[in-house]
């Protein structure tokens, strides 16, 4: 709260020397001398007084906030460049100088206690709810790997590298753009190999992942398709690099590697940037850079194992689909799922199992809502949520090593990630409040002018973070 502010002391009137011996008081004795330095000193605090305002107002004006969207100065049409820092946990912007990306920050928006991610937050899950606003339970993909449904035994069973369209439900942006009769591009984004709609993957503008890839190339790429004509260059362009994740996997959030590895994500944005101004571009691009979730160190010593449940309930290796840091257990159909939840949290409650309070068991049915992690059928019987750092592991082994890892519960700040939008339509030294990522989709459809599928974001969102057309 501020200080009230201090009042100033009350004036005296000037008093003028008076007849004293006079009876009746007389008016002051003002000589033309006096009336002259009167006159003078007003109308000099007058001149001052307008000086004042004239230059406060050329002032504030040469700084006003922006009131509506930049026009464009070269390009012929609006172009969103969407820009992935794989496990760029909030934060990680403050380990190092990222002179690059602070240039992005001073003259755009940023969420300003980062971007939230969806659950479970894992990459695929959350690179495919960025493009398509959808919740993984109804985008289709609800983990980076799972079983059909259909078919648990042995089945067919998806993974990273599964490009058949009936695994990718909803519509994500390049193929609503392409929809729209406009061009799109893909430099490395989960889905985007996927033939589906419209979209076909063009070989020139769609790049089927291969993780050898230099980042410069990937960054020259992308520059390149602002050499092509007007009509040519991409409304809606992807790129991706797979770093701070790749090392926070390996040494976790608080390793001097992810300090240069953060580096070097700024080093690429730094040679996109001047790229972009030496095409004359740069003001005309509307480039959102975030990441899709965040990372948190993990040690052997955070370990829960199933096998110490067997007093209650044995858990056989062939139910579980994936131990950490989603715990998700398909049994046979011939078993109670609910049974089984209740034996587990009595087992784990009981205080007799190592780091049992830092799991909990549910029907996916009984999740908390604000997971929206129920309404599929892909999503098995049974999930666990695991506390931050912990994880899970069939039984107990001999080793010792740390690292990172994510998927936890989206509500731990260890998990969020970031947010920054530069350009035309982003307002300058603006920060905004978390918000998750399943907005995103409707912000890039409100930039382009093009209406959008249907999808888990709210139509109004864009109002609150773009700024409306000039």
């Amino acid at each position: 709260m501020a200080e009230d502010d201090e009042e100033p002391p009350t004036s005296k009137l000037l008093s003028f020397d008076t007849d004293s011996s006079s009876k009746s008081p007389k008016p002051p004795n003002l000589t033309p001398k006096l009336i002259l330095i009167v006159v003078t000193c007003v109308a000099a605090a007058i001149i001052i007084a307008f000086g004042f305002l004239f230059f406060s107002s050329s002032s504030s004006s040469s700084h006003q906030p922006d009131v509506v969207s930049r026009p464009l100065k070269k390009l012929k049409h609006p172009v969103v460049l969407l820009i992935s820092s794989d496990g760029f946990r909030f934060g990680y912007q403050y380990k190092t100088d990222t002179p690059n990306m602070n240039k992005l920050i001073t003259n755009g928006t940023e969420a300003q206690l980062g971007l939230i991610p969806v659950f479970p937050t894992l990459t695929f899950p959350n690179h495919y709810a960025i493009v398509t606003g959808l919740y993984p339970a109804y985008h289709g993909i609800v983990n980076n790997y799972f079983l059909d449904p259909d078919n648990t035994t042995g089945g067919e069973a998806f993974n990273m590298k599964s490009y058949d369209p009936k695994w990718w439900l909803g519509e994500p942006l390049w193929e609503t753009v392409v929809n729209h009769g406009l061009k799109a591009s893909t430099y490395f984004w989960p889905g985007s190999e996927v033939n589906k709609g419209g979209w076909t993957c063009p070989q020139f503008f769609c790049k089927v992942y291969n993780g050898s890839v230099p980042f410069e190339e990937r960054v020259d790429t992308v520059l390149n398709y602002f050499d092509l004509p007007s009509d040519e260059i991409p409304s809606f362009m992807t790129l991706y690099f797979g770093e701070p994740d790749h090392h926070g996997h390996k040494v976790g959030p608080d390793d001097p590697r992810i300090t240069q590895a953060v580096e070097r994500v700024d080093g690429m944005i730094g040679k996109l940037i001047r790229g972009l101004e030496e095409r004359g571009v740069f003001e005309d691009v509307n480039i959102i850079m975030l990441g899709d979730h965040g990372m948190v160190g993990t040690c052997d010593e955070k370990l829960i194992f199933l096998e110490d449940l067997a007093p209650w309930i044995e858990i056989p290796k062939d139910w579980i689909q994936s131990y950490s840091p989603l715990l998700s257990i398909r049994p046979p159909p011939s078993y109670s799922a609910k049974d089984i939840v209740t034996k587990m949290n009595e087992g784990l409650k009981s205080g007799k199992v190592q780091n049992g309070q830092y799991l909990k068991v549910y029907l996916k049915e009984e999740l908390p809502d604000r997971l929206h992690y129920s309404a599929s059928g892909r999503i098995p019987p049974i999930i666990g949520l695991i506390d931050e750092a912990f994880k899970v592991e069939q039984k107990s082994s001999k080793r010792k090593e740390c690292g990172g890892s994510h998927g936890y519960d989206n509500a731990f700040f260890s998990m969020r990630s970031i947010f920054i939008g530069r350009g035309p339509k982003f307002a300058r030294s603006r920060k905004v409040p978390s918000f998750e990522n399943v907005q995103i989709y409707n912000l890039v459809t409100t930039i382009l002018n093009i209406q959008g599928a249907s999808n888990n974001g709210t139509i109004s969102f864009p109002k609150t973070i773009l700024l409306p057309n000039h």
